[in-house]
Formats: structure tokens, C-alpha cells, sequence
């Protein structure tokens, strides 16, 4: 509770901070063009000079350029000329102050930088909003690269965006249990959400906002405690990952069972290995191959590749399904195989598709 109210108040004066900022690079632009206005009133009152005649007075007056003046000016007019000159350099100071400290500190580039990944980031369909870009998020993200599967990270440590910035990942930085962010990373129209942060409070309210926002995105959190998982499965994330309950019976596995594990960590290596898995949904197939058992659609005949799992409508598994099996609506396979044959099963599944126009 401490740390969140930190947190909170951390942010409330970031806010502040920029709002401020902000307000004052408005009021500098709008304090020049309004004395561009009343120099070229001034002059129109004092000197009778025409708009063009006004407005060519103050630009030259303010600018400081040293031009002629349109007509000889009347003691009034000097006199007004030398207040005008003096109100300017009040207005320029003010106005290279705010400007030099959005320059120095960044904030001009920054913005510029935001604006058009943001605008990247609305274009984003079916893509996954990654939550968090600590020492899981970033294994995350690694993944994500390899497999060129887009992604949006939400953090809000200014030092992990720079970071973000240079591996040309879009990211926003911002709080992610705020639905603001989640509504600018596209929540609506994003197939998955991962909440990877450290606080499993927080996790819990990305989780209760993502399914408010799109109720059909797949939810992937992270938790810690135990007491935490059941809260986050009856708020509505479809997966939660223990990283430490994980770690602990891999740790155990390799003593009772080493060369099974090792097998799957090296078939988990993406660049050590040739072998991929694949799952395949009853909505994935051609017209032609729906209804068949899996003898019937010869996938392991045409492709090499080997169904080793199917999960039924109630989201249980199957080990090594029976050659009678058949996928129905939300069902799917599992399979096995390597990168060539996994090319294979791509490309047989595509040219049925061509074939029977499905």
C-alpha cells in the first residue's frame, strides 16, 4: 500500500511537472503573437498607419531587424515604439527560456518521438500489449522480435523507454492500470494482453480494466503469490504464470527426469535447435479437411509433422490423440516438428485453402 501511494504521488507530480510545462510554452507562444496584435493596434491608433503599413511597424519593431520605418514617426509614436521594444525583450526572454528548456531537457524530441509511434501504434491490429518490461518483459519482448509478432509495451520508467527507443520497439510510457494507456496501446483491438509487472495488485487491475475494455482478449499475468492466482483467474486472465513455482519444478525435474528437461530446453532454444511447435484450430482448416479424422487429412503423410496433443471444447488436453480424432469448432491440435516441416504444414494448409476457395 505505501509503495502504490508512492507511486501515486511520484505521478501526480510528473503530471504537474508537465502540465506546467506545457502551459507555459502555450503562454509564450500566445504572449508573441499577442504583442505582434498590439504593436499593429498601437500603430493604427497612434500613427493612423494602414493594417499592411501596422503589421510590417510591429514585425520590424519586435524582430529588432533595423529597417526603416514606413513614414517619420510622431513623438507618440516613439514614444510608443520604445515601450513596445521594451515589452519585447521581457517576451523573448521568456520565450528562449521555455523553449531552451524543452530543448535541454529533451521534452521537444520526446513529444515528436511519442506523437508518431503513437500514431504507429493506432494502425496495430490483432497485436499484444505487454505490460511491463522488467526481466520478464524483456524475455517477452526478445521473443516477440524473433517470431516478428507486433507488440506494444506500457512501462512507466522513463529508462526502460530509452531502451525500448533504441531496439525500435513501440512502447508508451505511462502507468498500465490506467485505461488511458491501455486505450492508446489499442486495447479494443488487440488479441492479448501480458501483465508482467512485479506488484500483483497491479497486475489484478490491468487485468479487471483489459476485460472491461475488450472482453475477448486473452489475458496472460504474472503472479507471485498463491492467493493471488485464484484472484486474477475470477477476474478474468485466461493464464497465470508463476515464474518461481515454474523455476522450482524445473529445478527439481532435472533431478528425477534430466534428460527429459534438457530435451525440452533445447527444443525451447529458438536458434540451438530445428524443431518447432504448432497448433493448428478446427477454424485454421481448409473446407476440405474439416470433419476428417487425422488419418484422413494425412497431415504427418504430406507434411512430416506429428500431432502430439489435442485440446477439446472444454479447453482440456490429449496426449498423442488417437488416429480417429477430429477437430471440431474451438478445438485444436498440437503439433511437432521441424523448421522445414513446419514450412510444410504452412504451405499444405494454404494451398488447400487456394484449391477449395475457404
Amino acid at each position: 500500500m505505501r509503495g502504490n501511494k508512492k507511486r501515486q504521488n511520484r505521478n501526480v507530480r510528473k503530471s504537474w511537472s508537465l502540465i506546467f510545462s506545457i502551459m507555459s510554452l502555450k503562454t509564450a507562444v500566445i504572449v508573441f503573437f499577442s504583442q505582434i496584435v498590439i504593436g499593429m493596434v498601437g500603430f493604427m491608433v497612434v500613427e493612423h498607419f494602414s493594417l499592411r503599413e501596422a503589421l510590417y511597424m510591429s514585425v520590424i519593431t519586435i524582430s529588432t531587424v533595423g529597417f526603416s520605418e514606413v513614414k517619420p514617426l510622431s513623438p507618440n509614436g516613439q514614444l510608443f515604439t520604445s515601450i513596445l521594444i521594451i515589452f519585447n525583450i521581457a517576451v523573448f526572454t521568456y520565450l528562449a527560456t521555455v523553449a531552451s528548456y524543452f530543448v535541454v531537457q529533451g521534452k521537444i524530441f520526446k513529444k515528436l518521438q511519442q506523437y508518431f509511434m503513437d500514431r504507429q501504434i493506432s494502425k496495430l491490429e490483432n497485436h499484444v500489449i505487454l505490460c511491463g518490461f522488467g526481466k520478464y518483459g524483456k524475455e517477452v519482448a526478445e521473443h516477440f522480435h524473433d517470431h516478428s509478432i507486433p507488440f506494444v509495451v506500457i512501462d512507466l520508467k522513463e529508462q526502460k523507454n530509452e531502451q525500448l527507443a533504441d531496439a525500435n520497439t513501440l512502447f508508451i510510457c505511462d502507468d498500465a492500470t490506467h485505461d488511458e494507456a491501455l486505450q492508446r496501446a489499442g486495447i479494443t483491438h488487440a488479441k492479448a494482453i501480458i501483465c508482467a509487472l512485479p506488484d500483483d495488485t497491479d497486475n489484478v487491475f490491468i487485468v479487471i480494466s483489459a476485460k472491461n475494455l475488450n472482453p475477448g482478449i486473452n489475458v496472460i499475468s504474472r503472479a507471485k503469490e498463491y492467493k493471488t492466482q485464484k484472484k486474477l483467474q475470477m477476474v478474468g486472465a485466461d493464464h497465470v504464470i508463476m515464474p518461481e513455482q515454474i523455476g522450482g519444478f524445473y529445478m527439481a525435474t532435472l533431478v528425477s527426469k534430466p534428460g527429459a528437461v534438457e530435451f525440452f530446453s533445447f527444443i525451447a532454444r529458438d536458434y540451438d535447435s530445428d524443431i518447432e511447435f504448432e497448433e493448428v484450430s478446427y477454424e485454421d482448416l481448409p473446407s476440405d479437411c474439416k470433419g476428417k479424422s487425422v488419418v484422413e487429412m494425412g497431415l504427418r503423410a504430406s507434411t512430416g509433422t506429428n500431432i502430439i496433443g489435442f485440446m477439446d471444447e472444454n479447453g482440456k488436453y490429449q496426449v498423442n490423440p488417437s488416429p480417429e480424432t477430429r477437430l471440431r469448432p474451438h478445438t485444436k491440435f498440437i503439433l511437432l516438428g521441424s523448421r522445414k516441416q513446419m514450412a510444410a504444414l504452412r504451405d499444405f494448409l494454404k494451398t488447400k485453402k487456394r484449391s477449395f476457395g475457404s
